[in-house]
């Protein structure tokens, strides 16, 4: 989709950016694969803020995204492409043969009438769904899976991709948007193709109320706190911290590599993420 700028009528239209929408088929979404979606404000089952920064937005329902793509051998006509409000990334209704309706993760060349498909032995086109081992070598792939059978967790944002670098044994070499080399299980499923809505990156929020539509709540920077609240609160004037970057517990935010050590799936990991 291309990128929608404003004539600058008020101080915040000026740089205010949206996409156009120009891919967007409907507003409506299917009655069927739509859920109820509670809002928690950052806090967990015991009432304990767990994420700070959320609260407050638009209201939303959820849309109900195939992931596991389970539906093998029985091909699918694209019906429509719509916004989901939950992700970066726009959806596809699939309407299968056999008359039963799923949403998909819309990648990037697959229009409305194409037809898609979950099968080893499918042409690598956009939106059609395989096993890792059969999926050729320097092919683009997304909503990949880390377990056998479990649903995609891997690339699902819009605009990003991971390109299948060889094969050995019983593993899939794969390299990730972040440039991290890992290995995947042979059996894994992935979706050919990249995820459509590149532009999304290139949005400009524009003015703070948009970010609280989106249900972010204002983030206070450390160094305007008291020292009872924040390790770079305090001080006499204006003051840069007086020590090197760290959260409000004390841990290091720049640079500080918090990943358990002892995470069984380090093994996979062939080559670590590249820094930019």
């Amino acid at each position: 989709m291309a990128i929608k700028k404003f004539k600058p009528y008020t101080a915040s239209r000026r740089f205010m950016s949206v996409e156009d929408f120009s891919v967007i088929t409907t507003d409506t979404p299917e009655k069927s694969l739509v859920a109820p979606l509670k809002r928690t404000g950052g806090r967990n089952k015991q009432g304990r803020m767990t994420a700070r920064h959320r609260g407050g937005g638009h209201a939303r329902r959820y849309r109900i995204i195939d992931f596991k793509r389970s539906k093998e051998e029985v091909p699918g006509t694209v019906a429509t492409i719509e916004y989901d409000p939950n992700r970066s990334a726009n959806i596809a209704l699939i309407h299968y043969a056999d008359g039963e309706k799923r949403y998909i993760l819309h990648p990037l060349g697959l229009s409305v009438g194409d037809t898609v498909i979950t099968s080893d032995s499918a042409d690598i086109k956009p939106g059609n769904c395989m096993r890792l081992s059969a999926v050729p070598l320097g092919t683009w792939v997304h909503n990949i899976e880390m377990s056998a059978g479990h649903g995609g967790q891997m690339c699902r944002s819009a605009g990003s991709y991971a390109q299948v670098m060889a094969k050995e044994g019983k593993y899939v070499l794969l390299r990730v948007p972040s440039g991290e080399l890992r290995q995947i299980f042979r059996d894994c499923r992935a979706t050919i193709g990249q995820i459509g809505n590149l532009t999304h990156e290139n949005i400009t929020i524009g003015k703070a109320g948009r970010s609280r539509w989106l249900g972010r709540r204002p983030k206070v920077r450390g160094a305007a706190m008291n020292p009872v609240d924040h390790p770079h609160g305090g001080g006499e004037g204006r003051s840069s911290g007086g020590r090197h970057p760290v959260t409000p517990w004390g841990k290091p935010t720049k640079g500080y590599k918090t990943r358990n050590k002892r995470k069984a799936s380090s093994k996979f990991i062939i080559k670590r993420r590249t820094r930019r």
